[in-house]
């Protein structure tokens, strides 16, 4: 150490290392009185300004969190409607896949009475035919009857009322036949 101030001694040259006291203490006081003005001028605007802007990012977070909660309450209840909407829809296709089979049973119900009342009629119309087909028939035998009998008898069977006699004695043998041989079998 010795060296250092031995070296200090030689340079006769001032100490640039070297503050003057009086320097040193006006430097501090003007620091102080520069401080003490920036503290009593600068810093309540600064620290309005800091809480302005905490109160707008604190304000800024709470309306955001607000806006998400609100859109969290509206998605809900999109979902509450997008679900009540899918049910009403289920309803819909129910209720008209019922009323669909309501209309096919409807119109099959007709269809089988229009098919009975065609078969109906369609009896009918057979059973008055068969019965036209047997009184002709009928009249047919008792033409060619009286006239077989005729010829048979040798006679002439002029009189209706004989002649009648005969014919509906045999149209009756003729009738109950079947009848007996329906009774055999």
């Amino acid at each position: 150490m010795s060296y250092l101030f031995a070296a200090a001694e030689e340079s006769e040259g001032p100490n640039v290392l070297a503050v003057p006291l009086d320097e040193l203490i006006i430097g501090i006081l003007a620091f102080l009185i520069v401080f003490g003005l920036l503290a009593k001028v600068a810093l309540p605007s600064i620290k309005k300004t800091l809480a302005e802007r905490t109160d707008k990012i604190e304000g800024g977070l709470a309306r955001a969190e607000q806006a998400q909660a609100e859109a969290q309450q509206v998605l809900a209840e999109y979902r509450e409607k997008l679900a009540a909407a899918h049910l009403e829809a289920a309803d819909i296709r129910t209720a008209a896949q019922a009323e669909r089979v309501a209309i096919v049973d409807s119109a099959r119900g007709e269809a089988q009475q229009a098919a009975v009342g065609v078969a109906e009629r369609a009896q009918a119309q057979i059973a008055a035919e068969t019965s036209q087909a047997k009184s002709a028939l009928s009249r047919e035998v008792g033409q060619l009857s009286f006239e077989l009998a005729g010829k048979i008898v040798g006679e002439s069977l002029a009189d209706d009322a004989r002649a009648k006699a005969v014919v509906d004695r045999f149209i009756a043998e003729l009738e109950a036949a079947p009848a007996a041989a329906e009774g055999r079998a």
